[in-house]
């Protein structure tokens, strides 16, 4: 298969224009993954741009927290590798940005019908997918307590 790629590039090669030469030859061109990925990966932007029709009860905090940490991580890391990888910088700057705004229409539309913090849904995540965090020491477990109501039980035995 690399050997059909190789002879299909080769022969590409002399189609391609004097003026696009550079960014043909380019290590993150059209001639590698480094080009290809990226591209693909404006389908996610594209997928997010067309969630801003969803309804924001519709949406998922989840998918929304995920689409923007990762265009976050991978916008840092696309600067830092060599050859620096500008399509992979600007799609994961979008990405961020799409996942961005989605949780924010979520949390606005939460505040707006007075439903639990988006904090509190994204606790109740982690805690299905790790388990209940334990508090550390006594002020946490107050805290703790406090958050799930227990204040009581929890002041009486710390008496």
């Amino acid at each position: 298969m690399a050997r059909a790629f190789a002879q299909a590039m080769k022969a590409m090669d002399k189609m391609v224009p004097a003026k696009l030469q550079g960014v043909w030859q380019h290590p993150a061109g059209p001639k590698t993954i480094f080009f290809w990925a990226p591209t693909f990966k404006w389908g996610l932007v594209i997928a997010g741009i067309a969630d801003l029709a969803r309804p924001a009860e519709k949406l998922s905090v989840t998918q929304s927290a995920s689409l923007a940490m990762t265009g976050l991580i991978w916008s840092r890391y696309s600067v830092v590798i060599i050859p620096k990888n500008w399509n992979l910088f600007s799609v994961n700057v979008f990405l961020a940005l799409t996942g961005i705004s989605q949780l924010q229409r979520i949390y606005a539309y939460q505040r707006k019908q007075n439903t639990a913090p988006m904090t509190e849904q994204i606790m109740e995540q982690f805690e299905k997918m790790f388990g209940r965090i334990q508090p550390s020491s006594k002020k946490e477990e107050l805290e703790s307590a406090t958050v799930t109501g227990e204040l009581g039980k929890a002041e009486e035995e710390n008496r």
